[in-house]
């Protein structure tokens, strides 16, 4: 499957924080022809591993979270329409008006309550939205509702996939769904070679709330190095100078002190021997990714982070190229055939 399509495949899967069983259904087919071991944890964490057979190998691991942001309904108005509380960090100005999908059996399709503006005063009109009084309008009385929808019922944003442009993709999900689809093609790229180290994939869950997931799995893996793949801040013309990634321009490697220096050396060294577009990215503290608490797992982990630029970020138009995403396959793929040699 090409790189895009199968981005696409893994993005229609709604899977918010919390709710991360369908991700990890497709996440598994898709990844094991290319891993020795499949298993879980009790967080949902989905952990892979391809073994080089070598006795006491030193243990690579690939993070990348499976979560997305969604929402969850928290109680059924006399109206039959649904409140709801975030899944994530989720900003309220994009909420009104936004189609969602519930995820009942089968899906019901909702939409979030918006006053049309001939309905709002001026004043109304500048102010800030407060989500809390937002609601979720699924066509249905409140006894239907209850019936169809119960408490606890978690939500996405609707839509599909789609090629934006010369080389850019556009889908909710892309965070951090695309980095889970390039985990798979690390691993496809490095079955037709021969490993100096057992590769573990960890595709974990509830980043989105707080690196849950990444938490617990790091630990039961104990890995020597570390590559946490995330997305990153795409530049647009409102960002700020020195703050975002430009898209197009390859992998973005993180350096800082929630890297590991040298391994963060390692890649960029690698990526000018191999041609492989690549950018700086300067994280001076807490990378809000899970290499954030990777590298601190059990006495600690030699961590990198490589991110992809992505425009639009917790939204459901995210934006990337895909140019970016097959740099960094390219550039981990690498990396771990390098660390194999020095082991």
């Amino acid at each position: 499957m090409q790189l895009k399509d199968l981005i696409f495949d893994l993005c229609a899967v709604p899977a918010p924080s919390g709710f991360e069983e369908r991700a990890y259904a497709r996440v598994s087919e898709l990844l094991a022809p290319y891993v020795d071991e499949i298993g879980t944890d009790a967080m949902g964490n989905l952990i892979a591993v391809k073994r080089c057979g070598k006795p006491n190998a030193k243990k690579l691991l690939l993070d990348a979270h499976m979560d997305q942001i969604g929402m969850i309904v928290t109680e059924i108005h006399k109206s039959g329409f649904l409140r709801f509380a975030n899944l994530g960090g989720i900003d309220p100005r994009m909420l009104p008006a936004r189609e969602v999908k519930l995820l009942t059996e089968p899906p019901i399709r909702g939409i979030i309550d918006t006053m049309p503006p001939h309905a709002l005063s001026s004043e109304d009109m500048d102010k800030s939205i407060d989500a809390k009084k937002l609601f979720i309008d699924a066509g249905l009385s409140a006894e239907r509702a209850k019936e169809l929808i119960p408490l606890g019922t978690a939500a996405v944003f609707a839509g599909e996939g789609e090629c934006f442009g010369e080389h850019q993709i556009c889908s909710m999900a892309l965070d951090d769904r695309s980095c889970v689809a390039i985990i798979i093609k690390i691993m496809e790229a490095l079955s037709s070679h021969s490993l100096g180290l057992d590769v573990y994939c960890l595709i974990s869950t509830q980043e989105e709330l707080g690196m849950r997931g990444a938490v617990t799995g790091a630990y039961a893996i104990a890995p020597d190095y570390a590559v946490a793949l995330d997305v990153t801040h795409a530049a647009t013309p409102d960002s700020k100078k020195g703050e975002t990634m430009d898209m197009g321009k390859g992998a973005a490697i993180g350096v800082g002190p929630n890297m590991n220096r040298a391994l963060s050396g390692l890649l960029l060294d690698i990526a000018k021997e191999k041609s492989i577009p690549c950018q700086v990215e300067v994280m001076s503290g807490n990378t809000g990714t899970n290499g954030w608490v990777i590298q601190v797992s059990r006495e600690g982990v030699e961590t990198a982070i490589v991110s992809l630029p992505v425009k639009y970020m917790h939204s459901p138009v995210e934006t990337a190229d895909i140019r970016d995403a097959e740099a960094i396959i390219k550039l981990v793929a690498e990396l771990a055939l390098k660390l194999g040699e020095e082991e």
